[in-house]
């Protein structure tokens, strides 16, 4: 039984690899001509050839800081929201509260932050405007749910006692159980802001300012050696925040 199930899937498997080539109908055979792998060559060539020059590199040096300065407020705009909307997720403000906490939550992150950015546009118009709300209102979504998830894994007996002598509510979240929940805010919150550096390159395409946008232009001019140079960029950068991100967890998370 086990054996005919196995083969019943890889047939299926195939079937459904055969049909795919069969129904997109991809000429790979063409690829292989002399003609369009000439065409590739040239246009890595072209690729190999980065311009460094100073006004190229000011420009450059001009949209990282745009990207990282979206990705930063667009994180930071999150964690805020999503703490504030985490609370009565998590129950913490009655069940009415939370079904309704739930489903905005869920509704945020939902839709992705290449729509977001496209209907920001339309909202806010071209810019890094656009790309900064993007990214916080569906980093929102994302870091609101596990900061919930959180909360309700976090012990109530501190935030109780400190209520028995007195506390406010307040007062008991920030002293008995921020500090137990502090570490994995951070975490998350740090582990959204690299997601967030790499698609904040990435909504540029849609007119969301910064490195993308950048790469957007001189894609569309067919200027390989600029678009090869803000390729460049865009490595260093995520290679960049990926290692001091790292770093981040590691000492404070």
């Amino acid at each position: 039984m086990r054996r005919s199930t196995s083969a019943l899937l890889i047939a299926g498997i195939l079937f459904s690899i055969v049909g795919s080539f069969w129904y997109l109908d991809l000429d790979l055979a063409g690829l292989a001509t002399c003609a369009s792998l000439d065409q590739m060559a040239g246009y890595a060539a072209r690729f190999m050839r980065p311009d460094f020059t100073a006004g190229h590199l000011w420009a450059i040096a001009g949209a990282t800081l745009e990207t990282l300065a979206m990705s930063a407020m667009g994180t930071l705009l999150a964690a805020l929201t999503g703490l504030a909307l985490a609370l009565p997720a998590a129950g913490r403000m009655g069940w009415p509260l939370q079904r309704i906490t739930r489903l905005l939550l869920n509704a945020l992150r939902a839709i992705p932050e290449l729509v977001w950015a496209v209907l920001m546009v339309l909202a806010a118009g071209l810019g890094p405007n656009a790309g900064t709300l993007a990214l916080a209102l569906h980093t929102a979504g994302v870091l609101g749910r596990l900061f919930a998830e959180a909360l309700e894994n976090t012990p109530e007996q501190p935030a109780a006692a400190i209520r028995l002598q007195g506390g406010s509510a307040w007062l008991a979240f920030c002293y008995g159980t921020l500090p137990t929940l502090w570490p994995q805010l951070l975490a998350y919150t740090l582990y959204r802001w690299e997601n967030n550096i790499r698609m904040a390159t990435v909504m540029g395409f849609v007119g969301a300012g910064g490195l993308g946008q950048m790469l957007y232009v001189s894609l569309s001019l067919f200027q390989e050696a600029q678009a090869s140079t803000v390729i460049l960029a865009m490595l260093l950068l995520v290679l960049a925040v990926d290692a001091l991100s790292g770093w981040s967890r590691q000492r404070w998370a």
